[in-house]
């Protein structure tokens, strides 16, 4: 079984400081890991993710996370944070590769 944690349920930055988002893992296998974020009435907002490779992934929005084994961490970071920051934010594990199973598929209204 797998799964993470967040310990943090509400933290406070101030604007220009270090924003950091703990997250801590548990899986019995190489994790896949991602950070979310969602703002006020949105959807949720894929930011990076983390794939076995290079430990230190670059997202979007000027955010980035380091992937620990040694410390089943995936904390996500960003320097400066801005107020426009202020959303939640949702660390997520999978124990399968992403994209493998094939994607949704479009189809015009009216077609099987």
């Amino acid at each position: 079984a797998q799964s993470v944690t967040q310990p943090d349920d509400h933290i406070a930055v101030s604007e220009g400081a270090r924003l950091e988002l703990k997250c801590n893992y548990s899986s019995s296998v190489s994790p896949y890991l991602f950070w979310y974020m969602q703002y006020p009435n949105q959807g949720l907002q894929l930011l990076l993710k983390y794939m076995p490779g290079d430990n230190v992934v670059s997202g979007i929005k000027g955010f980035e996370a380091e992937f620990r084994n040694s410390e089943t961490s995936f904390h996500l970071r960003k320097i400066p944070a801005h107020w426009k920051d202020s959303a939640k934010y949702f660390c997520a594990l999978s124990d399968t590769v992403p994209g493998t199973a094939g994607g949704a598929e479009q189809k015009p209204p009216g077609t099987l």
